[in-house]
């Protein structure tokens, strides 16, 4: 068994609020990385929009019949994610390398994350068409594909994966961090987003168990917030002990100072 300061922490941080973290947000995760073994998984989704105006049409996202969204995934797509997701890991591995922290980054779809069948009917307007969309549901992740966890050291994990036709597919970031947490046996997992809380009811909530959470997730969750609570009931199942979703440093974050703990009851 791993000694304790060998167990990973699995950070999420969400496309849409990495040109928001601060240098000092940046300081505290290398802090944390010199006492424990870091993996980052980073989002993609606003940098994707910003490389062209292809991608920030409304057509460019489906809707499937269950009523999930997901962006309709070519392999021109894919070549682009992968396009924003090299100067992403090269501006983060510079960071956390001024930070002390060695680091190298791991392509989810190179052995690590695996995902199943992806839906192939969306609504197109009014209509439900079959589609060939690049994406899949996370089903595991191969903790084999990951260096040893040790101190002072980092993955940064780019939330790409391969199905069993061997498809490289896009997947959900989120989805894809709890399941390398499990694999990776990690106590932790962090969803760094541009909210500091869960809000039910427009209240900001401290503390929600796995089971509550994913009854709200049912009932009145929306959105990226939806995803994370899927995401947080899938890393508890997987066998880590909370999952905190904020947007603040990681050490206030992991000390309960702020931010939204789901827990296992």
């Amino acid at each position: 068994m791993s000694a304790p300061h060998a167990v990973p922490v699995v950070v999420k941080v969400g496309g849409s609020c990495l040109d928001d973290l601060s240098d000092g947000w940046w300081d505290d995760l290398t802090g944390q990385g010199r006492e424990h073994p870091l993996v980052l998984v980073h989002g993609w989704s606003k940098p994707l929009r910003q490389l062209g105006e292809r991608h920030d049409r409304p057509d460019t996202m489906l809707r499937d019949r269950y009523g999930n969204q997901s962006r309709w995934t070519t392999p021109e797509v894919i070549r682009d994610i992968k396009t924003v997701s090299a100067r992403l890991g090269d501006d983060i591995l510079d960071r956390l390398r001024r930070g002390g922290i060695t680091a190298e980054r791991v392509l989810g779809s190179e052995g690590l994350i695996r995902a199943g069948a992806g839906e192939r009917w969306w609504w197109r307007g009014k209509e439900l068409v079959e589609l060939e969309n690049l994406v899949g549901p996370i089903t595991g992740a191969d903790p084999a594909a990951l260096p040893r966890p040790r101190p002072g050291h980092a993955q940064l994990v780019t939330p790409l994966a391969r199905n069993a036709a061997g498809q490289e597919v896009n997947t959900d970031g989120d989805r894809a961090a709890a399941a390398i947490a499990g694999a990776a046996g990690a106590r932790d997992l962090v969803l760094v987003t541009n909210v500091s809380h869960l809000l039910i009811d427009g209240e900001p909530v401290d503390r929600i168990s796995a089971r509550d959470a994913a009854a709200f997730r049912d009932r009145g969750a929306t959105g990226g917030m939806r995803k994370k609570l899927r995401a947080a009931g899938e890393a508890l199942e997987r066998g880590a002990e909370r999952v905190v979703i904020g947007s603040a440093p990681i050490s206030d974050l992991l000390a309960g100072r702020t931010g939204t703990v789901v827990f296992q009851k």
